[in-house]
């Protein structure tokens, strides 16, 4: 993604003045001092939360009495997801250092890269903590995949990210677990816009249909029904210790490393060649959108990295391995000239397409009541249940 204006003082481009977002963004807004929207929205989390603060750490405490009492008797007491990625893995740990017992859950649509494998294999032995995988058939993913991919539209990697939190709830109920523990830091990796960031199991179940060739056998399809049934009959709660307590990114890393030999594998959601294709290559190359902004702001806010800096970076071509475009066309079966006609056609946005969204918006105050019992992600709420600008 190249902007215009190398610097700061270059650029002609409106950007917030406490991190990196700027005008692009999906409704974005700034105030009287040139602050935007999500940096405000940040603020009020931490407030919300008590994050970092003795408040935050009591009211966590609680929930993990509450955790512990719920799973009395039981061989688990909680449900995380695991990718082998610094949070997730991170997680885990407190987890055992808090006298919780965990079971760990992997959604595998086998496109992992061998580091990312390694990751959870070491620290889930040493933690000896059990792990539940739901593995999708390679060639129905990859069609997933390639639906995605000719459909034209930025959220390729939708159909993991709701797998996963379907593949998650199943694993809770199986094993009568009420609470699912999630590694996501609003401080770290703020709240992403909606934008071209969307993904529900209509969305997903309407690309495939059209675009699909295989039928859908082995993915874990979140409907709207099962989401609900979830939420409200299941209860199965949802809880992100990120929100209460100071994390450090950089910091977990490092002890992991230290701890457990677990290895980094060379950027924010590269533990996964299909994440890394999308952050890479095919969301900058062509919707001209690069999420690296996400965490980059994150640091600027949390004195981590200067503004200048984190411009800079941003202004730097994403990390591509290699070898991974070919990987990816080979995959998915395109052929050189498909893949160019896929790249060069005009971007389409999710809303073209069926989703939930109305339902969600309709819904708004159940998800609210929802979202402030943990039943629902509060990302989920914020995100989700209320009418956004069109990305142009």
């Amino acid at each position: 993604m190249t902007l215009k204006g190398g610097s700061l003082e270059d650029t002609d481009l409106k950007v917030c003045s406490r991190c990196i977002y700027d005008e692009r963004v999906a409704a974005i807004q700034f105030d009287a001092q040139g602050v935007c929207n999500y940096c405000l929205q940040v603020d009020r989390l931490k407030k919300e939360y008590g994050t970092g603060t003795e408040e935050g750490e009591r009211k966590l405490a609680g929930i993990i009495e509450d955790i512990k009492r719920a799973g009395k008797g039981r061989k688990y007491d909680c449900v995380i997801g695991v990718s082998g990625g610094t949070d997730s893995s991170y997680m885990v740990h407190l987890a055992k250092q808090w006298g919780l017992r965990p079971l760990a859950v992997h959604y595998d649509n086998t496109w992992n890269s061998a580091i990312s494998t390694q990751n959870i294999r070491k620290v889930l032995a040493a933690l000896d903590v059990d792990l539940y995988t739901h593995v999708i058939d390679n060639k129905e993913s990859d069609d997933i995949f390639r639906a995605f991919f000719r459909a034209g539209v930025a959220e390729i990697e939708a159909a993991t990210d709701l797998a996963l939190a379907e593949t998650l709830y199943r694993a809770a109920f199986r094993h009568r677990i009420k609470y699912v523990l999630e590694g996501h830091s609003f401080v770290t990796e703020g709240v992403t816009p909606v934008g071209r960031n969307y993904f529900d199991g209509q969305y997903i179940r309407s690309i495939h249909r059209r675009f699909g060739t295989r039928p859908m056998k082995t993915y874990p399809l979140m409907t709207f029904s099962r989401f609900l049934w979830w939420s409200c009959v299941a209860r199965i709660r949802k809880i992100r210790p990120f929100w209460y307590i100071s994390y450090s990114k950089e910091d977990a890393r490092g002890f992991l490393e230290k701890t457990y030999g677990w290895k980094y594998y060379g950027g924010h959601h590269l533990e996964n060649r299909m994440t890394a294709f999308f952050h890479g290559i095919y969301a900058p190359q062509k919707f001209h959108s690069d999420f690296r902004n996400n965490s980059l702001s994150a640091l600027v806010r949390n004195h981590q990295m200067r503004r200048e800096e984190a411009w800079a970076e941003y202004n730097r071509p994403p990390q591509v391995e290699d070898e991974l475009l070919a990987y990816f066309k080979k995959r998915l079966g395109l052929t050189d000239e498909e893949y160019e006609r896929v790249m060069q056609a005009a971007p389409k946005d999710w809303h073209e397409y069926p989703t939930y969204k109305r339902r969600f918006e309709r819904l708004r105050p159940l998800f609210a009541l929802l979202a402030k019992r943990n039943l629902v992600p509060m990302t989920f709420y914020l995100k989700y249940c209320f009418p956004v600008q069109r990305t142009p």
